[in-house]
């Protein structure tokens, strides 16, 4: 009797087609954007993080060299230092994105720290050798840029949870993390603490 033909290698190869075509049709449907947005959330916050750690790293140079020029200034060097004690005391991580509390914690700090530095600027005003100092103009061209780039590392995080958060509330997304993502919740954002919280404080003279 003669054997019947093997057809186990076709059958596998339609099983791989059918597979990947359907994880084609799964891709296209957007099955990874809540994983992916979630990943840009994640890179967007590192540089917002980042940015408020450039930020405290100027400020003892800057305290140091107001101090050279206008040490009878103590309650708003002492107010700087204080900010910068409590901005940087907040322990920061990935996990403060799912602690609304702390993530409010921590911007009111940043925002303290950001009076502080406003108020120093202008004491610099009184003292016309500190504003000419080279060492105190170089260091206030680095915070004017570093508020800059906060605002705009800001400016990304609030637009990559805005995306997330609408991914996972919106069709198809809404199903497929009802299906697959359902441990991932919705991010919290950045909220204005104060009027024109979004601008960069002026440091410039």
């Amino acid at each position: 009797m003669q054997a019947l033909p093997n057809h186990t290698p076709m059958r596998s190869l339609r099983q791989l087609t059918a597979l990947l075509m359907l994880a084609f049709l799964l891709t296209g449907c957007g099955i990874n954007n809540i994983p992916t947005y979630d990943e840009k959330v994640k890179s967007a916050w590192s540089q917002v993080e980042n940015q408020y750690q450039r930020r405290a790293d100027l400020v003892p140079n800057l305290v140091e060299t107001v101090k050279g020029f206008a040490s009878q200034e103590k309650e708003t060097l002492t107010a700087v230092i204080e900010a910068r004690s409590k901005a940087t005391s907040i322990q920061v991580d990935e996990s403060i994105l799912n602690n609304p509390q702390k993530l409010q914690q921590f911007q009111q700090a940043q925002g303290e720290l950001s009076s502080a530095l406003s108020r120093l600027m202008a004491v610099s005003e009184r003292y016309p050798d500190l504003k000419s100092n080279q060492n105190f103009l170089a260091l206030q061209s680095q915070l004017e840029g570093t508020e800059n780039r906060i605002a705009v590392a800001r400016r990304d995080f609030i637009q990559a949870v805005e995306r997330y958060n609408t991914e996972i509330r919106t069709f198809p997304g809404k199903i497929w993390h009802s299906i697959l993502y359902s441990d991932m919740e919705r991010r919290e954002n950045f909220k204005a603490t104060a009027e024109d919280a979004d601008e960069a404080p002026k440091v410039e003279f």
